[in-house]
């Protein structure tokens, strides 16, 4: 099974993006991601590609979820 994790894009050059999840950055590929994206915008991530953007209420909501399997340590 595969998790694509939300991220907040911090940078933006070219076709790579910097982006942050729960304080952790790392570099992705916007090569995929059908939709023009911005700084500020979340992007969907997997395998070092964006896959997509949403919106902001619903990365919140996906990145509570991660948190409380981690707090839970329900994994």
């Amino acid at each position: 099974m595969c998790i694509g994790f939300p991220g907040k894009i911090i940078e933006i050059d070219d076709n790579r993006a910097i982006i942050e999840i729960s304080g952790v950055t790392r570099e992705i590929w916007l090569d995929l991601v059908p939709e023009e994206v911005s700084i500020g915008d979340y992007v969907i991530c997997h395998a070092g590609f964006a896959i997509h953007r949403i919106d902001n209420e619903a990365a919140q909501e996906k990145l509570s979820l991660f948190q409380d399997i981690i707090d839970n340590e329900l994994y």
